[in-house]
């Protein structure tokens, strides 16, 4: 009885440190992360602000615990890459990568793109990190000695899949397999051969 207590109370903590960290995406989204206000994700949750600094201690913290998940994902994807080949069938499975981590995490892909500069300026120590994955991957996507055109293209692919973020938006009711195809066709095409 003892031991279904304990688990009942950490499912409960997890359930609420969820619904502030959903609560907090919804928000920001909504009004912004400078406008929207601890107390206002805790009457979201409805719990008491004391209880939202009890999981998060700071609007910060609570930003870097929505984001970081999708930063491990791009910084593990940065890494990987380094061990495939920069071929047809290697940038296809990269992008195919890139836009399941860019599904996975769309509601803070989504917040982070609407909130670009205050998101940015919050983690400006977290920002050389988000720069240098995409960096990694735009530069293996164009591969060795790389040419203006390819590095264009290569950053214009990955533009592309920045689109799952919003799609719920720009295309309501297309599912996860209609963004990917058709994302990650348009990325395959903006990566195509030039005459460079």
């Amino acid at each position: 009885m003892a031991n279904r207590k304990a688990d009942d109370h950490v499912t409960a903590g997890r359930d609420t440190k969820q619904a502030i960290l959903d609560a907090a995406v919804r928000l920001f989204v909504a009004k912004g992360f400078e406008q929207t206000s601890l107390r206002e994700i805790a009457d979201a949750v409805g719990i008491t602000k004391p209880s939202l600094y009890y999981h998060h201690a700071s609007k910060l913290q609570l930003l870097v615990a929505i984001i970081d998940p999708l930063l491990d994902d791009l910084r593990a994807l940065a890494d990987e890459v380094e061990e495939l080949t920069p071929d047809a069938d290697g940038r296809r499975a990269v992008l195919r990568a890139y836009i399941h981590t860019m599904i996975r995490h769309r509601d803070a892909g989504e917040m982070m793109v609407r909130n670009a500069v205050p998101i940015i300026n919050a983690l400006a120590d977290q920002y050389p990190v988000i720069v240098e994955g995409n960096k990694a991957l735009r530069n293996w996507l164009a591969g060795p000695d790389a040419t203006a055109v390819r590095l264009l293209r290569a950053s214009a692919a990955m533009e592309i899949m920045t689109v799952a973020l919003i799609s719920n938006e720009v295309a309501p009711g297309a599912g996860d397999d209609v963004v990917e195809s058709t994302l990650l066709d348009a990325a395959i095409a903006a990566l195509q051969p030039d005459a460079d």
